[in-house]
């Protein structure tokens, strides 16, 4: 391995013995003629890759694909089945929360313990300890034992550790996305501090636009195989198309363009016309149906839902119905049906767009415009429709839907009836290339005289 290169894995294999039980594992040790009661999983397939010095690498791909598995091999936790690994450099590796941490010590002894399985003379350490107690910012906690520490904390002290230990190369396995907005803005403002004096970073993380913002080199793992490594933008479509397919497939036949200004919107549907839209709009269903939308987020935060029910959303683009990512400065249009459980005199329906970390980049509801929602009944149904240009940078991006009342045409105060917090979640993709988190659609020329 040339001295330009700082991990070089060749032809790297992993196999793990799966059985079905602790019972069977112990049968197959104990049998007087080697009966197997096991099955081969192989986490990892022949993988092959050089990485140089100074790269910044992600590596993306499916739960399960070998993505920690490789990192661990990496980190001499783990070791290959067959194949070889070649590391130039010192390496620091953050691969799960709390990992070579006492719960017992102290933070403060917990640098010293975790140093020193790293190799790091223990007067290095205490010359760096002011540094990773102001990293890692967790006040008098820093000396506290970590059996109090919040997961949040766990990650600040752990992550100060392994990035100010001065390393020449860094391993991070998606654990940075624990941290919150500010702690993440530090992590990433380190990562540029890194790339600037040459450091080789390998992180693996599902956000995608991590990788398109901070990487130069990627790699896709899909099954236990290495099936594409280059750039990240053609990496990350690769692996979008992946997610793609495994996807139901999409129903056609959406309707035309999104456009605004119409309160009432009139779909007229072909005899026999089953697309998605169709059943949406005219079949209400008898429970909550967000859930099956495949850009539904589990993890949604919900408030009210007692005078009235988000009970079905349903986003639209281009041709596809339900996507679950899109390309940034393509037209959306989100239906959102709500179904009254009282009279309502003044509804409302918004949306609001957040990043991970739930900073608000835009919200709006239907009282901004001059199209307001009739008053409805009790046992009604009501659909509304808001059409956004999407004119996001790549990543990951939350939606909130929620219906309100307010208490007067003219009033400024509002009553929640039914809030489902980051309930959508739509990945953005690339088209133009800009930076900042929004695109404004920019354009130049020059000026002669």
């Amino acid at each position: 391995m040339g001295d330009s290169i700082a991990i070089s894995v060749q032809n790297v294999s992993k196999k793990y013995r799966l059985f079905n039980s602790p019972k069977e594992r112990l049968w197959e040790t104990l049998h007087p003629f080697n009966k197997k009661y096991h099955r081969e999983f192989w986490a990892l397939k022949e993988i092959d890759f050089q990485i140089p010095k100074g790269a910044t690498v992600g590596i993306v791909g499916q739960n399960g694909s070998g993505k920690s598995t490789l990192l661990k091999i990496i980190c001499s936790i783990l070791k290959p089945t067959t194949g070889s690994l070649q590391v130039n450099g010192d390496i620091s590796a953050l691969l799960s929360l709390g990992a070579g941490l006492n719960p017992k010590f102290t933070g403060h002894d917990n640098v010293l313990f975790k140093g020193s399985l790293m190799g790091i003379p223990s007067n290095e350490l205490k010359r760096r300890m002011g540094d990773i107690e102001a990293f890692a910012d967790i006040g008098e906690f820093f000396n506290q034992p970590l059996q109090i520490y919040s997961s949040g904390m766990m990650l600040r002290l752990a992550f100060a550790i392994a990035i100010n230990v001065d390393p020449e190369i860094l391993v991070i396995d998606e654990v940075i996305a624990v941290g919150d907005a500010k702690f993440r803005q530090k992590c990433f403002q380190k990562f540029q501090e890194y790339q600037e004096s040459g450091k080789t970073i390998l992180l693996t993380t599902h956000d995608t636009g991590t990788i398109l913002r901070h990487c130069d080199h990627a790699l896709l793992l899909n099954k236990g195989s290495l099936i594409e490594a280059g750039k990240p933008k053609d990496v990350i479509t690769r692996y979008l198309n992946i997610l793609e397919e495994k996807s139901p497939e999409k129903s056609q036949g959406r309707t035309g363009n999104a456009n605004s200004g119409n309160s009432q919107t009139s779909v007229a549907s072909s005899k026999g016309d089953q697309s998605v839209l169709h059943r949406f709009l005219h079949h209400t269903p008898p429970q909550d149906n967000c859930p099956s939308r495949k850009s539904y987020n589990k993890n949604e935060k919900r408030e009210g839902f007692d005078q009235a029910e988000i009970v079905d959303y349903l986003i639209t683009c281009n041709n596809t119905f339900d996507p679950e990512h899109i390309h940034s400065g393509e037209w959306i249009d989100i239906y959102i049906k709500v179904k009254l459980h009282e009279a309502v005199d003044f509804p409302l329906m918004g949306v609001a767009i957040k990043t991970v970390e739930g900073v608000l980049i835009y919200g709006f509801n239907s009282f901004h415009t001059k199209n307001k929602i009739s008053a409805a009944q009790k046992g009604d149904t009501v659909i509304g429709k808001f059409s956004l240009k999407l004119r996001l940078s790549p990543g990951d991006y939350f939606f909130d839907l929620g219906v309100d009342l307010k208490e007067a045409e003219e009033s400024n105060k509002y009553v929640n009836l039914d809030r489902r917090c980051a309930a959508v979640h739509l990945k953005v993709f690339e088209r133009n290339q800009f930076s900042g988190l929004a695109d404004f659609e920019a354009d130049f020329d020059q000026i002669i005289l």
